[in-house]
């Protein structure tokens, strides 16, 4: 020990016989004791050494009996007595895994038991009886601060005493014998702190004290049983003697049949004259027979595992131990708990439950203070349930609130037990908890069903009927049996798993044959496609399919109604909203459905109110122009209304009910959102027992049966009940035609007490005779008994293979007859060599039997071997590759035809046959020698920094990107269609580079080089990646300096990202822009190339600023500024008879204001020489003169 310790400790005083002498310094030592322990280390030695010098017993307590008078130190000794008795648990935080300290957990936990021993005398508890009645004799104004200090601790000594665990091994206590814990209680009960909890326990004035008034008495019962402890003292009852009977009859005839066996195993010879056997039909480990070395009577116990080392199993895959032991108290003992129950329900229970729930609810609480309340409430509702039963005892945890709370709890430990894997055992333990707690108020409701009183019997169908009522209830069980895990639940968490389902199943039966019919609530989960590329318009929507050639009839008639309502003045938008505020859809994302909503108007002739559909959108969606400019003029309003009447637009799918192969398929290539739409419908008790028909719940009842001795004769019952259930009510005996419970079977069936298990053996028997019956017609089901089933399977069997192809339920797919499939095979290779056209759109179009899907199409050609697989059918746009002469001799031709147009691409594209994507056609034409670089095909546009006049006279300079915007929403109605389809498929297409490099130029002007650097780097790690590694998941762009973070949030440089087809953040779910998964190394160093050419361009536009060139050169430049002026001449022209010369003049001189523009930190200065060549060209076509000024940069180091 410590010398300041043992220094410490020896101040106290001394004890003289049975006198204790203090010193005169025995408050100061007890006031440092608790100042070392408070400074212990995390060893916790001032504990362990004054544990081995056993203070407690030799100082504290003869100080705490003699010396009660001294109040301060009497408060001192309480003080460090507590803190003694703190348990091991608390110390150290749990259980410790390291070996070290674990030895010193398990040394403070010896000490403790030490001290547990010590505290059972009744001069001990005495003592701390009278001062808490002396206490609690004070009312609540003369009570001090103190007083309610002391109170708490005497509390807290006397549950630190309590929870100290008991050690067996050292005891070694039976059965109606005085344990430590035991003689702890009966001192409990001389010296009258009983009374004093039962007081605490009642007073509505020291409600204060309840959680650990229930904690105390929560540990005192802590071993006992409740239906035990309610028969104490009535005599053994005849069902009781009948269960011993049965027992003794089980052990007597295992004793006779061992001894019939050892009769049996005795020869005549020596047992080294055994012989030696051939065992026909069992290989050794060659192909001969095995050889068996011993005589006929062991040839029953061979195994091949005879001899081999055990596997060992890992300890996290090791079974669950159970850590609750009941065991019987001495009788005295017992008749002590038994009044102090019995007293507690008639007194005590209904308020200090209420006030319990009140701290629980109001979070006043400590955590997982939750779990006493719910072991009250299963032990003394079953032992009010065993003893007398009286519903009014437990009234206050008798209603549907108290099943609500306890179901809640059960689920949030199942769920904190999957999340939390660290201690997944205690939330495992307190899982059982709650488990049982429920199963009491079941057995509770179902015992006040018999109740002779006519009010008990109606409380209780009301109980039920909400409880039946709400699916959470219900599903319960189900859930619980799916995710049993052996590692974290011991075999008793089954067992009442079990017996709790059993008695719902029987609960739920009797109450469906009493009413006619149940109606119970219904939570079905409506499943939301997201981002769906929509295939078979026609049957979604409530319209009937128009061709083209209908909807153009169709168009006049609407375009009259659209223009009277056009110029009507009196057409309002305000009552119309284009979007459903109701729906889990975003407002954002709803934009396509209200396109749906227009069209709906105009195939129905209803133009008001899809002129105004249309009007009200383009105020909620003004982004991107969809519905229109807010300037859009009326014929501009008619197109737009014209290309939404002819567009093909996505229609949501309404869900088939049982379509479940449908769900499936669509779960595995789609993303969906669960909604939970509730609703009513009539309960059907064998649909709801389908839902355990499921290998999951079958192994877990299996593993329950194979200790069928140690069960009891309830749950054996309970087990057997279920699987008949399944079996014999719902049909499906094959669910059990398993090898292993096979195995199981034939145990039970050798077993020499099988007599006691009548009801196992009878559905063995049944079991077994149903297998054989079935391999007489299906040999097959000899092979099947390897496997876990599913209903699927079961029918197979039972009904031959293949009949859920050949089923007529609603919910499959009708087969496919020999003349289908001949037509189907006829269709495709016809159709399969046929470019520019969809094989499987064709193949519909051209079946003329059953209706099919898509899918049914593509999965029945690759079941017939037409195809090699699923992802050769995906429509991922024009995916087109080879090119026919004829189609290479067109694209010349209409090249040839458009090479002096603006947009040569866009026309070729809108007038070539076989229909390509942008892409496609660029290679080909590079391939052909066409053209010999992309720019080339560029669409030739206005210079950007062009000055445009403005309709006030003015000049204005146009923004760059606003341009490309509205030149796309040009082309968008011809090719929107496609640009749908390919927008993964092909990022980057020829037509955007141009849009793309003049955003990149005008970011490089405000200073965004870096990001832009940035964004060409990630591009190429992502091509690098995907060529080695094949990824194919969507890449985030992840800005990790505060340049690249701005620059992200730039309206600019997002605009840039999307021009080069980088997906934008889904919102409420993702935050980065995302390189798109199908996009390959190919195209991503395309786009990365277009990046850094932009860079390049820029180079050479600075290089002749800084290295002047010869005067005769000839530089694009000029060749962009001839044709801008040429462009604004012929804009002139128009407005020639409407501007005057000092207009003009005025013009001139505003756009040369508005041109000059100085950087925060750069400063351009104009050298005074300018062009000849601009200003003489420009000087004869009679335009303004724009200067190209030679400009020299100088790096301005000051801040101003």
């Amino acid at each position: 020990m410590n010398c300041e310790l043992l220094a410490t400790c020896s101040a106290l005083g001394y004890l003289e016989g049975d006198t204790y002498h203090k010193e005169p310094d025995c408050l100061e030592s007890v006031k440092d004791l608790i100042r070392y322990l408070r400074h212990e280390d995390e060893t916790r030695d001032v504990r362990q050494q004054l544990g081995a010098a056993q203070i407690l017993q030799s100082d504290l307590l003869p100080i705490l009996t003699q010396h009660r008078q001294d109040k301060p130190l009497f408060d001192a000794v309480i003080r460090l007595m507590v803190n003694l008795t703190q348990p091991a648990l608390l110390c150290f935080g749990g259980v410790p895994k390291d070996p070290g300290v674990r030895h010193h957990f398990l040394q403070v936990l010896t000490h403790l038991q030490a001290y547990k021993e010590a505290f059972a005398s009744e001069k001990t508890f005495g003592v701390l009886s009278e001062t808490l009645y002396e206490l609690l004799q004070l009312g609540w104004e003369d009570r001090q601060e103190e007083d309610n200090l002391l109170i708490e601790r005497i509390l807290l000594l006397v549950r630190n005493i309590l929870h100290v665990p008991a050690d067996l091994e050292q005891e070694k206590r039976i059965d109606d014998d005085a344990s430590i814990h035991d003689r702890l209680l009966w001192a409990i009960h001389l010296s009258g702190m009983d009374d004093l909890l039962l007081f605490l326990s009642s007073s509505s004035a020291e409600q204060q004290w309840s959680l650990h008034v229930l904690e105390i008495v929560s540990l005192m019962f802590r071993d006992q049983n409740p239906e035990q402890l309610a028969g104490v003292g009535q005599g053994r009852l005849a069902q009781e003697r009948s269960t011993d009977m049965a027992e003794l009859e089980v052990l007597r005839q295992r004793e006779m049949a061992e001894k019939r066996t050892r009769a049996l195993q005795r020869g005549n010879r020596h047992s080294r004259f055994g012989g030696s056997y051939i065992v026909q039909g069992l290989k050794s480990i060659g192909e001969r027979d095995v050889i068996f070395h011993k005589g006929l009577h062991n040839l029953r116990n061979y195994s091949s595992d005879l001899g081999k080392q055990p596997r060992r199993v890992p300890k996290r895959r090791q079974a669950a131990q159970e850590l609750s032991v009941h065991r019987r108290s001495a009788l005295n003992v017992r008749l002590f708990l038994r009044d102090f129950c019995s007293e507690f329900l008639e007194n005590c229970y209904n308020p200090l439950m209420g006030a319990v729930k009140d701290h629980l609810l109001r979070e006043r609480a400590q955590q997982h203070d939750e779990t006493y309340y719910m072991w009250a409430l299963a032990f003394f509702m079953a032992f009010n349930r065993a003893a007398s039963f009286r519903p009014g005892f437990v009234s206050e945890t008798l209603s549907v609130r108290t099943f609500h709370f306890v179901e809640q709890n059960l689920t949030n430990y199942y769920e904190m037990m999957l999340t939390d894997r660290k201690e997944a055992a205690s939330w495992a333990r307190r899982m059982h908890l709650a488990l049982k707690a429920y199963q009491e108020l079941l057995a509770t409701v179902n015992e006040m069903d018999i109740c002779p009183d006519e009010a008990v019997r109606e409380s209780s169908r009301i109980i039920k009927n909400n409880i039946f009522y709400m699916m959470e209830y219900r599903e319960l069980f189900l859930a619980l049996f799916r995710k049993f895990d052996e590692r974290y639940h011991p075999r008793s968490f089954l067992r009442d798993l079990v017996e709790t389902t059993h008695l719902f199943l029987k609960m739920l039966e009797r109450f469906c044959r009493s009413r006619g019919n149940l109606m119970v609530q219904n939570k079905r989960k409506k499943r939301k496609k997201k981002k769906k590329k929509v295939q078979d318009q026609s049957v979604a929507s409530d319209h009937v399919s128009h061709s083209p050639g209908e909807l153009e009839a169709l168009w006049p008639a609407l375009e009259e109604q659209l223009l009277r309502c056009a110029q009507d003045p009196e057409l309002s938008t305000d009552s119309i909203i284009p979007f459903d505020a109701a729906s889990e859809v975003p407002v954002e994302e709803q934009r396509v459905e209200a396109m749906v909503r227009i069209q709906d108007c105009l195939l129905d002739g209803q133009a008001p109110q899809a002129l105004a559909l249309l009007r009200s959108a383009r105020e909620v969606w003004p982004e991107g122009n969809v519905f229109g400019s807010p300037v859009t003029s009326p014929g501009e309003e008619m197109q737009l209304l014209k290309q939404i009447l002819v567009a093909p637009l996505p229609r949501q799918q309404e869900p088939i009910e049982g379509d479940a192969e449908e769900e499936e398929e669509e779960e595995e290539e789609e993303e969906e959102l669960q909604v939970a739409q509730v609703s009513e419908k009539e309960f059907n008790f064998l649909d709801y027992l389908k839902r355990f028909a499921c290998s999951s719940i079958v192994r877990a009842y299996m593993l329950l049966l194979r200790s069928y001795r140690q069960n009891s004769a309830h749950t054996n019952h309970c087990v057997a009940k279920m699987l008949h259930r399944l079996a014999h009510d719902l049909g499906m005996e094959a669910l059990l035609f398993q090898l292993s419970l096979f195995c199981l079977f034939n145990r039970l069936l050798s077993d020499p007490a099988a007599g006691a298990y009548k009801e196992l053996v009878t559905f063995a028997k049944y079991i077994l005779g149903k297998f054989f019956a079935l391999a007489a017609v299906n040999q097959k089901a000899f092979v099947e008994l390897l496997f876990w089933k599913n209903t699927a399977v079961v029918r197979e069997m039972t009904q031959g293979y293949g009949s859920l192809d050949s089923g007529s339920s609603s919910h499959r797919a009708t087969a496919w007859s020999p003349e289908e499939e001949a037509q189907l095979q006829e269709l495709y290779l016809a159709h399969k060599d046929v470019e520019g056209q969809d094989i499987v759109g064709t193949i519909l179009a051209h079946l003329k039997t059953v209706p099919r899907t898509r899918r049914q199409v593509i999965h029945h050609l690759v079941r017939m071997g037409l195809a090699d697989s699923v992802k050769d059918f995906q429509r991922k746009g024009t995916q087109i590759v080879l090119w026919t002469e004829d189609q290479e001799l067109e694209l010349q031709r209409l090249f040839e035809e458009f090479q002096d147009s603006d947009d040569v691409l866009g026309h070729i594209m809108k007038n070539i046959t076989a229909k390509r994507s942008r892409a496609r056609i660029v290679d080909k034409l590079l391939a052909l020698g066409l053209v010999s670089e992309r720019r080339q095909l560029y669409k030739k546009r206005r210079k950007k920094v062009a000055p445009s006049c403005t309709p006030n006279g003015g000049m204005s300079l146009k923004d760059p990107w606003q341009e490309d915007t509205e030149e796309e929403e040009e082309h968008l109605p011809e090719e929107e269609e496609e640009e749908e389809e390919d927008l993964e498929a092909e990022p980057v297409h020829s037509s955007s580079f141009l849009s793309a490099e003049n955003l990149g130029q005008s970011l490089h002007q405000e200073g965004l080089s870096a990001p832009l650097l940035w964004l060409q780097n990630c591009l190429v790690r992502a091509a690098d990646d995907r060529q080695e590694g094949g990824c194919s998941q969507a890449i985030p762009l992840v800005p990790l300096t505060e340049e690249n973070e701005d620059a992200m949030e730039n309206e600019q440089f997002q605009n840039l990202l999307r021009k080069l087809g980088i997906r934008p953040p889904t919102p409420g779910q993702e935050t980065f822009w995302r390189i798109p998964a199908k996009w390959s190394s190919t195209q991503l160093r395309r786009v990365a190339a277009a990046l850094s050419q932009q860079e390049e361009e820029e180079e050479r536009e600075e290089e002749p600023e800084l290295h002047p060139g010869a005067p005769g050169e000839h530089r694009p430049d000029e060749e962009h500024r001839a044709k801008a002026l040429r462009a604004l001449l012929s804009a002139r022209k128009r407005k020639a008879g409407q501007m005057s010369p000092e207009v003009t003049s005025e013009e001139e001189t505003t756009g040369e204001k508005e041109w000059k523009r100085v950087s925060k930190k750069r400063e351009l200065l104009d050298s005074d020489e300018e062009e000849d060549e601009g200003r003489g060209q420009a000087s004869e076509l009679g335009t303004p003169v724009i200067h190209k000024k030679k400009r020299f940069q100088i790096q301005d180091d000051d801040d101003d």
